[in-house]
């Protein structure tokens, strides 16, 4: 007797009734969660939209401002270019860090100690006073008076030129560290099979170890190029007119402090977006030794909504075959 709903559910099987129908898991206090979560924010746009003591005209008005676009170029510069030789910077320290050269592990050590050691403001301050400690630079042979080259230092290390170095020297401490993890990542026994190939230490170093390391390397060095670009706003001290000192220049005139931070604070956002994008495709670059199936991109989906390329059909449904 009990067998017979088996037999009679066994029997609709072979009809080809056996496909499994699939529930979704349900997630309510996913939902609640997100609820709240969409209140709060809304909560807090609204405190910000009806606060009678923002002018949001003043923001409006100073967005698109000339000297802080020219502030926004200055930034990327400085940016741009202390990142490009820090990173080349990091390579070599990194590199003598990890030489068995006791000589330049030494002098490696010590450049990493010192500028990690002490606060990059002091740093950058430390450099636009340059010419409190020497007033001229002066190249010839020590201990005698001849002199092939001088210059006063003012006029050769300004502003921007003593930002750059500051942050140059700074960020290459921390970079190199960056660097020689990935370079420690990376199996000894590939140094040593490239080297009883006949390959060199710099060949090696370059077509062995980092283009393996980098998929190690990338991640960390985006968010130091994150943390460069917000940097940069300390050297105000020192009157570089970079983003945020433009901006502290209006507000010192016109006294609308909370919304020229407001517009420094979009900008920054923007260009923090920006920058993010060259890192994602970085990522999966050098990601695709690790990884055989990468997530498709955003511009890949966005070229297969709109593709007309026909995609094959998926496999038809099993069917039950009665062999006489």
């Amino acid at each position: 007797m009990s067998s017979t709903p088996i037999l009679s559910g066994a029997a609709e099987d072979l009809n080809g009734n056996d496909d499994v129908t699939a529930l979704p898991l349900r997630h309510p206090w996913r939902w609640v969660a997100a609820t709240l979560i969409l209140l709060i924010v809304a909560w807090f746009a609204y405190i910000i939209v009806t606060n009678p003591n923002l002018d949001f005209a003043t923001v409006g008005e100073f967005v698109f401002d000339p000297r802080i676009i020219s502030g926004i170029g200055l930034t990327l510069l400085i940016t741009v270019v202390s990142m490009v030789v820090s990173t080349v910077l990091a390579v070599i320290i990194a590199s003598m860090r990890l030489s068995e050269n006791p000589v330049f592990y030494s002098l490696a050590w010590f450049y990493t100690w010192a500028f990690r050691g002490t606060p990059i403001l002091v740093q950058i301050v430390f450099w636009g006073y340059m010419g409190l400690l020497f007033q001229n630079l002066t190249l010839g042979i020590p201990l005698t008076d001849v002199v092939f080259w001088q210059v006063n230092t003012n006029s050769l290390i300004t502003p921007l030129m003593a930002g750059i170095i500051a942050l140059t020297l700074n960020q290459a401490a921390y970079s190199s560290e960056i660097v020689r993890a990935g370079m420690l990542s990376i199996d000894e026994g590939q140094r040593e099979a490239a080297f009883s190939l006949g390959m060199s230490p710099v060949y090696t170093l370059r077509h062995v170890v980092l283009p393996q390391a980098m998929r190690v390397i990338i991640p960390p060095m985006g968010n130091e190029l994150i943390s460069m670009l917000k940097n940069t706003s300390l050297l105000s001290v020192i009157a570089v007119l970079e983003l945020y000192t433009q901006a502290m220049i209006i507000s010192s005139s016109n006294l609308k402090q909370v919304e020229l931070l407001i517009v420094v604070s979009l900008w920054y956002l923007a260009m923090t977006s920006i920058l993010s994008i060259p890192q994602y495709y970085l990522e999966r670059h050098f990601g695709r030794g690790a990884t055989r199936n990468q997530r498709v991109t955003p511009l890949g989906k966005l070229r297969a909504r709109f593709s007309k390329k026909e995609y094959p059909q998926p496999a038809p449904q099993t069917e039950v075959v009665e062999i006489p």
